[in-house]
């Protein structure tokens, strides 16, 4: 049987460091090696040309990050052609051994919620991945499927909790009974995250998506998930510092002692994938160079930043 996914993930993450790239295929911003045809959205050679830049992006990154999160919606955009590069990246990363986050967000109910849950976490499901992104603002009962799910394969869950969109306030913190309400939702998911637990890693695979852009939040939010694992957006372009990205972070039960501060990952995408250099060169290796400098950047300022949390206490 398959380990757990909190298991799995952070033995991954204990060698190589929390960075997880975001595959956030933006055709605007495609140098001209993945250029095919007119590359209008929804046509076919734009959907191959989508699946070819993500392959030569997994190439890149194979033993250098624990994960990448593949964001469904672009690839979705390009229709049925689109649904299948996705299709073949997901089988690409997993003979890559990189573990993938599929980024969906689903929430629904009832035979829905079971629906999508079969679609992305079962062992035989089409578009298998190793977690996915929901969304549980419709009630928990829309999460029982996707932990029923996550128990049989061993994949992993990430439910939004505290993101940072300019709307997110409004609702996320909103006071009930004196507290915001997404501290709320983070105390009734905590008994709920016991049931994804990993023996191993000491963490479990109920996880949340906290925005590094919210680094007071997520202190918050660690100590009413203590062993939630986190997926942390926001770090680079969206302005956060590396320091932010770790606030929710902790001391881990497993890891080694001196090697800082764990507890999920920190997703990164276009100031990996975007660069000035990646945007225009058309010399397939210069281009893979700076995929890989961007990586090796950004794991290694986590890396540092981490430390610096750690000793500070």
């Amino acid at each position: 049987m398959i380990a757990p996914f909190a298991d799995r993930l952070m033995r991954r993450v204990r060698k190589l460091g929390p960075l997880c790239v975001g595959l956030d295929p933006d055709i605007a911003e495609f140098s001209p090696l993945f250029q095919n045809g007119d590359m209008r959205p929804g046509e076919v050679p734009t959907a191959a040309a989508v699946g070819a830049f993500c392959l030569a992006v997994l190439k890149c990154l194979e033993g250098r990050v624990a994960a990448v999160k593949i964001q469904s919606a672009c690839f979705e955009r390009h229709g049925a052609p689109g649904v299948t590069a996705m299709h073949s990246v997901l089988e690409e990363a997993r003979q890559r051994n990189l573990l993938v986050i599929l980024d969906v967000k689903r929430g629904d109910v009832g035979p829905s919620a079971a629906a999508y849950a079969s679609a992305y976490l079962d062992s035989d499901a089409p578009l298998r991945a190793d977690a996915i992104t929901v969304n549980p603002w419709c009630g928990l009962d829309t999460l029982e499927p996707f932990i029923a799910a996550a128990e049989r394969s061993g994949a992993g869950i990430f439910a939004l909790l505290k993101t940072s969109n300019p709307g997110a306030d409004a609702l996320q913190d909103r006071p009930v009974e004196g507290r915001p309400l997404y501290e709320h939702l983070a105390r009734a998911l905590a008994p709920l995250a016991e049931r994804l637990h990993g023996a191993e890693s000491g963490w479990s695979g109920l996880g949340a998506v906290v925005a590094a852009t919210q680094p007071q939040a997520a202190r918050r939010l660690r100590e009413l998930l203590p062993r939630s694992l986190f997926l942390t957006p926001g770090y680079g372009a969206q302005g956060a510092s590396a320091a932010d990205a770790l606030a929710g972070f902790a001391r881990g039960p497993g890891g080694p002692p001196g090697s800082g501060l764990e507890g999920g990952l920190v997703n990164s995408s276009r100031q990996i994938l975007y660069t000035p250099e990646t945007r225009i060169t058309g010399n397939l290796r210069n281009w893979q160079k700076a995929i890989v400098a961007g990586a090796r950047s950004a794991a290694g300022e986590l890396a540092r930043a981490g430390k610096q949390l750690a000793a500070a206490g």
